[in-house]
């Protein structure tokens, strides 16, 4: 069986949407990431760090999962990263309403020995020195995904570039891609990210789906129209860990296999966005998730007569 490493924050989050506010709340790039691939049955760790006011019961769910939390480093007497934010009425835009960094700020990510050999690596949403910091830690992965953000593009754009050119797909969203490329075509951002470094980049477009790209192959994957969306947090990090965690199940990273990946992360974001932070992840079994692939199937297909 395949190994995934996943970086990213494990955090709390205090979110607002039109639909009701939390208090603080388990969150982090990384922990949707593991929750997400966890449904794929792979060896995962997350390489992270908490403070010493973080719930052992979240590291418990997290080892129930089948994630690997050895690489979690918790700092006696320190503060977890948190964020909190409020949500517009469209969902699709939000205010930062408060970010702590606390023992973030000091994190220097160690890869466990028993990982170092992952055949698949997640860089969820950090600076990007610390992403390069575990690509130089492990071996010979078989594929390296990045995850990153306009923020990093606006203040580590140099170090940013650094591990663009190192990884083998890039996830951003359509702003992002627009914003790093100088292009608003999408094919021609796409294009300029390849020659970047990355020979995969996938475009996430929120509630209109995602957009794959490899040299002149483009696949295009729709969001599932949903009756309810509760909270958008996270969405984007379970789609990137149901992208890659199908990948490491499957071990097949060819490009047609890849469409298949993107159809899964689409599936489990769509559950993500039902209920505030993890809780609907937390919960999600494989029957639900089966029945929604097979509303994906029925969604996209259909047949024609060409002349």
């Amino acid at each position: 069986m395949s190994k995934l490493l996943i970086v990213g924050t494990v955090a709390f989050d205090a979110i607002e949407t039109p639909f009701g506010k939390t208090d603080k709340i388990l969150g982090g790039a990384a922990t949707y990431i593991g929750l997400s691939a966890s449904h794929f049955n792979v060896d995962s760790a997350v390489v992270s760090i908490v403070g010493e006011d973080f719930p052992n019961q979240y590291l418990d769910l997290l080892q129930k999962n089948n994630i690997d939390i050895e690489g979690i480093e918790v700092v006696k007497g320190g503060k977890t990263f948190f964020w909190s934010g409020k949500y517009h009425n469209d969902l699709n835009s939000r205010d930062t309403l408060e970010t702590q960094l606390n023992v973030l700020a000091d994190f220097n990510p160690v890869v466990p020995e028993s990982y170092k050999d992952a055949e698949f690596v997640m860089l969820g949403n950090l600076h990007p020195l610390v992403q390069l910091s575990v690509l130089e830690q492990v071996k010979e992965p078989k594929l390296t995904v990045l995850d990153t953000m306009n923020f990093w593009m606006d203040n580590a754009l140099e170090d940013l570039m650094k591990v663009i050119a190192k990884v083998d797909v890039i996830t951003i969203n359509d702003e992002e891609a627009r914003q790093l490329s100088g292009e608003y075509s999408l094919v021609k951002a796409a294009r300029k990210i390849e020659e970047m470094g990355p020979k995969y980049v996938v475009i996430k477009k929120g509630e209109h789906g995602a957009l794959l790209f490899h040299k002149d192959d483009i696949f295009f994957a729709p969001a599932l129209p949903l009756e309810e969306v509760f909270d958008p947090t996270g969405a984007g990090d379970t789609f990137a860990g149901g992208f890659i965690g199908y990948l490491a199940r499957t071990g097949d990273v060819s490009f047609e296999n890849m469409k298949s990946a993107i159809i899964y992360g689409s599936n489990l974001a769509s559950f993500c966005v039902e209920k505030f932070g993890t809780e609907r992840m937390q919960a999600l079994t494989q029957s639900q998730l089966n029945e929604r692939l097979a509303e994906f199937k029925k969604l996209t297909k259909f047949e024609t007569q060409l002349d």
